[in-house]
């Protein structure tokens, strides 16, 4: 099949939109360019660093940046302290570029503060998991070479004792010695502007470390070229996903954010929104009740997240549309979503909906699909990004699929990070002359990509390959199930046989009429080998990793 980028898919209504936008001499035109020896397509616009892009914030000086619980910060306020920050990094913390330090914390808003600091001084940021141990903690501040970390009170406790680089606490009193954040604030001019410092597009941005659901994370190295290319990304598909249904641009979004900010998709929101002069709501926690109360008193416009909570916020925009009727964008990812979610939305509100399929390593979503795109193929993660190329390959002769074959997902571009951080072993297995071998099975089909499974995590059964992902998007279509998830068990004779732990709504399931009507939904959308034998009933969420994959390795260990 060769390689696909977007502007060899059949055209689509956001198709369109997409080509005149990035057209010659357009907003979001591109150029070709050699980016460490690997030629790609690039933007032309700016910025081209998030020190740029942080900077150029002063024009918003009087918008609303954030929202927490009762607090709220202008622009004016937020990047005062981002240059309080970054004056005391380097100075008394004698930080130089390219140093690293870490943020360990939840959605805090002085998270925002601390990211945007170490990009404007040349540092690496390296953000770390709200939801690791103190063991885990120290771990990746010693793996990192993070010199000073900023923390909320829970994880200051948890690294206290455990390393011995400066500490500083983020609210809270506590009993370590750490130094509190109000008071290194207090201490700092707050008329001191931004740092002498000069950032480039391919300096390291940040550490990320990968979610970990088997063996120890790995840290993948983005460079501002990659955030800022995805931030213009994200800014483009909606901007296309607007013209597509007929709307003119909108004067600046407001986000409710319900992905950490540790993760990919949270930087997503948390830059985006910078560039755009919007603003951005976060929660301690995800909290229904919560969440509808900032949309409603702050007008938010759009909503990220994982499926499981959009579904609930989603839920609450229909009911109530007198609360939460500004809400035109639900921005989900991170698990597979299920299609009768994204058709409900598009029925019920709109086509609002959008997703995309992406990794760490490829800074958030490579592949979009929104607005009328997304309701007329739900199945879809949509195309790949202006910029990035895609191949199909067979891991095991390493040779192109043809089209509508599956095989495994690499892409190139600009939002690819280089590397791992000194993890010459994990490069080798993951990076070929640029490309990066995502580990999942997908194909593509008149250019619109879809997404199976993960290539180790197929059950292979009786020599038949099922694929989980589609197994759980049927019985996504049963109208009771809450949650599920499709994995493979030990089976004496088949090697391995389907299971499905199913979460159902209150009041459903748990019956074997009801576990009849979930394999036959899989019999008649994908095959008779592919439903599942054994069915384990779920009173309560799936458990999950911070960022809301299920850990099916959980689900296997508990699966009697």
């Amino acid at each position: 099949m060769g390689t696909v980028r977007e502007d060899t898919a059949e055209s689509s209504p956001v198709g369109r939109e997409l080509s005149r936008l990035t057209a010659t001499d357009s907003e979001f035109a591109l150029r070709e360019e050699v980016v460490g020896g690997i030629p790609m397509r690039v933007y032309v616009r700016g910025p081209h660093t998030l020190a740029e892009m942080i900077t150029d914030s002063a024009a918003f000086a009087d918008r609303p940046h954030s929202y927490y619980r009762d607090e709220s910060r202008t622009y004016a306020e937020h990047l005062r302290e981002v240059h309080a920050l970054a004056h005391t990094l380097l100075t008394e913390y004698g930080l130089a570029p390219g140093d690293r330090f870490g943020i360990a914390m939840r959605n805090l808003p002085e998270w925002s503060v601390a990211f945007w600091a170490g990009q404007l001084a040349g540092l690496v940021v390296v953000p770390m998991n709200a939801w690791w141990t103190g063991v885990e903690l120290a771990w990746a501040v010693e793996d990192s070479g993070a010199r000073v970390v900023i923390a909320d009170e829970e994880r200051t406790a948890a690294l206290a004792g455990r390393v011995e680089v400066p500490l500083v606490r983020v609210r809270g009193t506590g009993d370590s010695p750490a130094r509190s954040w109000t008071e290194l604030l207090a201490a700092v001019d707050p008329t001191v502007g931004p740092p002498p410092v000069t950032v480039g597009p391919d300096d390291p941005s940040t550490i990320l470390y990968t979610s970990g659901t088997t063996g120890r994370p790995k840290g993948a190295v983005h460079s501002h070229r990659n955030h800022v290319t995805n931030a213009l990304n994200t800014m483009l598909a909606a901007r296309a996903g607007a013209a597509a249904r007929g709307v003119a641009p909108s004067g600046p979004t407001g986000v409710l954010l319900t992905y950490p900010l540790f993760h990919i998709a949270g930087l997503n929101s948390l830059y985006g929104q910078v560039l755009n002069g919007g603003s951005l709501a976060t929660m301690y926690r995800w909290d229904r009740d919560e969440a509808r109360r900032l949309v409603r008193e702050h007008r938010l416009t759009g909503a990220a997240g994982v499926p499981t909570t959009l579904r609930e916020l989603a839920e609450d925009a229909i009911a109530h549309p007198d609360e939460l009727g500004t809400l035109t964008r639900f921005a989900m990812g991170g698990a597979p979503i299920p299609g009768e979610l994204v058709s409900r939305i598009g029925r019920e509100l709109g086509p609002y909906a959008t997703n995309g399929y992406g990794l760490t390593e490829t800074t958030s979503a490579i592949c979009a699909n929104v607005s009328v795109d997304f309701v007329a193929h739900p199945d879809s993660v949509g195309r790949p990004a202006p910029g990035a190329e895609l191949r199909v390959v067979d891991p095991e002769s390493g040779v192109d699929t043809a089209e509508g074959e599956v095989g495994e997902l690499w892409f190139r571009g600009p939002t690819v990070v280089s590397g791992y951080w000194r993890n010459p072993d994990a490069d080798a297995g993951a990076f070929v002359d640029g490309w990066f071998r995502t580990g999942d099975l997908g194909f593509v089909r008149a250019g619109w990509v879809h997404v199976v499974d993960r290539l180790k995590d197929v059950v292979i059964r009786g020599g038949e390959n099922v694929y989980c992902a589609q197994v759980e998007a049927a019985l996504h279509e049963v109208a009771w199930v809450a949650e599920v998830a499709v994995y493979g068990i030990p089976h004496e004779t088949l090697g391995e046989e389907v299971a499905a732990a199913v979460r159902p709504t209150p009041g459903a399931g748990g019956t074997s009429e009801a576990e009849a009507e979930l394999r036959a939904v899989v019999r008649d959308r994908v095959a008779s080998f592919a439903a599942p034998t054994r069915i384990v009933w779920w009173d309560r969420e799936l458990p999950k990793t911070p960022t809301g994959k299920v850990l099916k390795r959980t689900l296997r260990d508990e699966t009697p």
